[in-house]
């Protein structure tokens, strides 16, 4: 990774597009209803502040730093903030247009909720992706799935063509026919050897495009992502990689009939991507040196996932926890941060950490990062809190004991050695942070569920409001504690 350069932040005085979400709420989630099936919206959750939450292990034993929270915070509320992300915006990827969308939604909201708003802006990679879509006149494809794929960067960009979909799978290229005009070739291409063996044969007998076909993923329980093929010898013919979803998706509207598909590439190159920096001072005398709590997620998705639960989930916490904390009487300030590029590798975060001065991290009293909050994978039952050096800290005790006063207590792991989201980059450096995620478990092993890095991260397949509300009530309530007064 090159050296960073200094960042470029940028202040904003008014909100920018589009505007933050009104008190609607009701509204706003019925028009998820066709989405979710059947017209039904998601199980809300329904508790008052005093009752035993499901999963708990007694009834909770509230501070009134808790109560502040709990009594505020709200999933549905936060559920806007996800759907406006997964099912308006879709993938987000870092640096393209999607993620700039994304962006302005947030500052939009953080700005409209009083805070002062920076944009930290970094270059990142370039990035080569495609899109599948009916061809016109021929049934659409289904809309329950998203049909972003990856594109390589040596095959046909800023095209769009449309064929008959032929499914030559694992047939040897040796066998296939002598004449592919006009054709969208599928093949199964579990290793980029048999797609590069594939594609000229496929250019020389007049096909339009290769969609590469993964291997399913080795672990049953989760599935392929798609992908930007890496060809060795350039190519005219688009080329494009799929998901496993999309894949049994095309080969079970291949099994009903013929297919015609439009196949788009595009490439995007000189990106910028951007973090959501936002501040609300604290309200009372101020801590020493101006010390902060900071609330934290990532807000881009990786090709061909719209990302509801990874991360949707964690913005959508943050920026509710934003508007609960925000009127709240704390001596600490109140830091709420949302990172791009982190799929590619906690670009965002890394160059946030890299560039702040001495003091700025001398303020950081901890970080509370959230990443996959609210999946409704049953099986995901554990609320995971994870250290990148394995040790707890100031993030983790506090999320700990906020768990122990709601009764949750037992239903968090012991502090778990992980890295691998943005918590790391603090801990890199010895700010105190803690990375907190719903998963399953397997031999001692965080478990993610089905949908993670899929098409099928949707708010429909994979979110929880009960378990979005349980991670509001206990980051919020950690976080409301640390910047304190807490009594």
């Amino acid at each position: 990774m090159p050296e960073p350069t200094p960042p470029t932040s940028v202040p904003l005085t008014t909100p920018t597009t589009p505007p933050r979400p009104g008190p609607r709420r009701r509204t706003a989630l019925a028009g998820l209803a066709g989405a979710l099936g059947g017209g039904a919206l998601l199980p809300l959750p329904a508790w008052g502040a005093d009752d035993r939450r499901p999963g708990a292990v007694r009834p909770p034993a509230l501070l009134p730093s808790d109560r502040a929270v709990v009594t505020r915070a709200s999933a549905e509320r936060a559920l806007e903030h996800i759907s406006a992300l997964a099912d308006g915006i879709g993938p987000r990827i870092g640096g393209t247009p999607s993620e700039h969308a994304a962006r302005d939604y947030l500052a939009g909201v953080l700005d409209g909720l009083g805070y002062t708003v920076e944009l930290e802006s970094f270059p990142t990679a370039d990035r080569f992706l495609g899109e599948l879509a009916a061809a016109p006149g021929a049934a659409p494809l289904p809309d329950d799935l998203c049909w972003q794929v990856g594109a390589s960067a040596q095959g046909g960009l800023g095209t769009t063509v449309t064929g008959t979909v032929v499914d030559l799978g694992t047939l040897p290229t040796g066998e296939w026919p002598a004449d592919l005009a006009g054709a969208v070739v599928l093949v199964d291409a579990a290793t980029l050897d048999v797609l590069r063996a594939a594609v000229p044969v496929a250019a020389a007998r007049g096909a339009v495009a290769v969609v590469r076909l993964p291997a399913d993923a080795a672990d049953p329980v989760r599935r392929t992502s798609a992908s930007s093929p890496t060809l060795v010898e350039p190519t005219p013919l688009p080329v494009v990689g799929v998901a496993q979803a999309q894949k049994a998706r095309l080969r079970a509207a291949l099994a009903t009939g013929p297919l015609s598909l439009q196949v788009s590439t595009t490439a995007y190159t000189g990106l910028t991507s951007s973090n959501v920096l936002a501040e609300r001072r604290g309200r009372l005398a101020p801590a020493p040196g101006g010390e902060a709590v900071m609330v934290c997620a990532h807000y881009d998705t990786v090709i061909g996932a719209p990302g509801a639960n990874d991360d949707g989930s964690g913005t959508g916490l943050c920026l509710e926890l934003a508007r609960v904390l925000r009127p709240m009487a704390t001596q600490r300030a109140v830091k709420v941060a949302l990172w791009g590029a982190e799929e590619l590798g906690l670009v965002g975060s890394r160059y946030h950490v890299a560039q702040l001065p001495p003091e700025e991290r001398a303020r950081l009293v901890a970080v509370l990062n959230n990443d996959m909050v609210a999946t409704s994978w049953d099986p995901a039952d554990r609320y995971w809190v994870l250290s990148w050096d394995g040790q707890a800290n100031a993030a983790t005790d506090a999320v700990v004991g906020a768990a122990e006063r709601l009764g949750y207590g037992p239903r968090l792991t012991p502090v778990f050695t992980r890295g691998a989201s943005d918590h790391q980059s603090f801990q890199e450096v010895g700010i105190a942070a803690g990375n907190f995620s719903w998963r399953g478990e397997a031999a001692g092993q965080p478990v993610l569920e089905p949908p993670y890095h899929s098409p099928e991260d949707t708010v429909a397949r994979n979110i929880s409001l009960e378990r979005l509300q349980v991670s509001l009530e206990l980051v919020g309530s950690a976080a409301h504690r640390l910047a304190g007064p807490s009594r």
